[in-house]
């Protein structure tokens, strides 16, 4: 290999390299800017969120109406029992508390089982309408220059406790979904409720049934 063709190996290598250092130093010196948004403030104004919640209020009706209909049992063979307890045999009194108790019992296990089920629902319902939020984050973010987004949701622990609101991307968001941004309340899904429980056997505990206020 002669020196002219060194030479020139050479200098591509080192413009190579020169060219490599340079783009990182601009990519290390590329100003850092963080965005933010509040996912249920959003969430709540895309037209998903009227579907989703109707689904919900009638899974979660389904589900009350069973627990009412457990308690109403429940209640029914309570107040027989106490009307009955006196001439009953010891026999016959322990087979029926025990009827009571595994009632009882039956009720709270369906309760928490009720509220583990609605959560699910809502988690499936709610992944079509997350997946495409991430989506338009993702272009809004890359458009306006955003490194990092965070989420700002006043509900539970926000993961943002302060920030300029120039930074703040919810409306920016709603825009590229063609939505125009509004205030609305953030979705919801109650807690399974049943009714005042009313006085029970003698010899058995009370339903842990939460009550409607």
């Amino acid at each position: 290999m002669n020196l002219v063709k060194i030479f020139r190996l050479t200098l591509a290598a080192a413009l190579l390299t020169a060219g490599t250092l340079a783009a990182s130093s601009a990519q290390a010196q590329a100003p850092l800017k963080i965005g933010y948004t509040d996912v249920q403030y959003v969430l709540a104004q895309m037209p998903e969120s009227k579907q989703i919640e109707s689904e919900l209020k009638t899974y979660n009706t389904q589900l009350e109406a069973q627990l009412k209909s457990k308690y109403a049992d429940y209640q029914a063979k309570g107040e027989a029992y106490q009307k009955g307890a006196a001439t009953m045999t010891d026999v016959v009194k322990a087979d029926k508390e025990k009827e009571l108790q595994t009632l009882q019992q039956s009720i709270q296990e369906f309760q928490q089982s009720a509220q583990q089920s609605l959560q699910q629902k809502q988690q499936v319902l709610l992944k079509p309408a997350l997946d495409k939020l991430q989506k338009n984050i993702d272009v809004v973010a890359e458009e306006n220059g955003f490194t990092y987004v965070f989420n700002s949701d006043s509900g539970g622990s926000p993961l943002l406790l302060h920030a300029p609101k120039d930074g703040d991307i919810s409306d920016l968001v709603l825009k590229k979904m063609g939505i125009t941004p509004g205030a609305a309340a953030p979705m919801k899904s109650g807690p399974m409720t049943a009714p005042a429980p009313g006085p029970m056997a003698p010899g058995v505990n009370k339903a842990k049934i939460k009550t409607k206020k």
